[in-house]
């Protein structure tokens, strides 16, 4: 397979079927815009599985996805994207950037609706916040499309939101990108997983994403989340 890009946490390769692509999940693991590094074994596979099972379960909810079908273990087949470097942020709860940044709200608050922003996707300015006017003038979506990205954003944490809590985890924020599929069509893109999202137990409040990571837990403490995460929302084993 010839490989056609690499992030921080997956690689791109080119797919014989045109206009697609192979999205491979990688051990990495990183924080402070990729300052923090490290590897934790595994930590793709479960990854791209429960982005395979997210995708499905958005897809069913009526939100458009670019994936197709799970090759392996860690790798998932999606439709190639132009992607738009934006990153989409859904918030129920106050915590991470929104408390560090406003005095609104304390940790832990719960919003009175859900809260989209929409960020740069760029590292290196620490992914600024974007007005809907700075999209439109600096060219990243059309007003149209930026729309259409608020309703699929907001349909896709009401589909997450209740089979999360059913599975007794509340879903605090979540992370989405979009992309034009060769038909121009909007579709969610990347990854949805234990890296993009939030989520805090209904019944002792503790996290269980990368935030174990990000707040310097141990490598082990951080690999027995994701495995524990894994099997809440799967019902199985990684």
């Amino acid at each position: 397979m010839r490989k056609i890009g690499e992030g921080k946490t997956k690689i791109v390769y080119k797919s014989p079927q045109r206009d697609q692509v192979l999205l491979k999940f990688k051990d990495d693991i990183t924080a402070l815009d990729g300052v923090k590094k490290d590897r934790i074994p595994g930590k793709g596979s479960i990854n791209a599985r429960l982005s395979a099972f997210l995708f499905k379960l958005l897809e069913a909810g009526g939100v458009p996805t670019h994936f197709l079908k799970a090759e392996n273990s860690s790798t998932l087949r999606t439709v190639k994207l132009q992607m738009i470097p934006v990153e989409v942020v859904c918030r129920n709860v106050a915590t991470g950037r929104l408390v560090k940044t406003y005095p609104f709200y304390r940790q832990g608050d719960r919003l009175k609706k859900p809260l989209v922003e929409f960020f740069l996707k760029d590292d290196r300015y620490h992914d600024p916040l974007l007005s809907e006017e700075h999209m439109k003038v600096f060219g990243l979506a059309s007003l149209g499309e930026i729309k259409a990205m608020k309703q699929i954003t907001l349909k896709a944490n009401r589909v997450l939101k209740g089979f999360l809590k059913r599975k007794g985890l509340r879903l605090v924020d979540f992370k989405l990108e979009f992309g034009r599929d060769p038909e121009g069509k909007l579709r969610v893109g990347d990854e949805l997983n234990l890296d993009s999202m939030r989520l805090w137990s209904l019944k002792t409040g503790l996290s269980l994403d990368k935030d174990v990571y990000r707040r310097g837990g141990s490598l082990e403490e951080v690999a027995k989340v994701y495995r524990e995460t894994y099997k809440i929302i799967m019902g199985e084993e990684p």
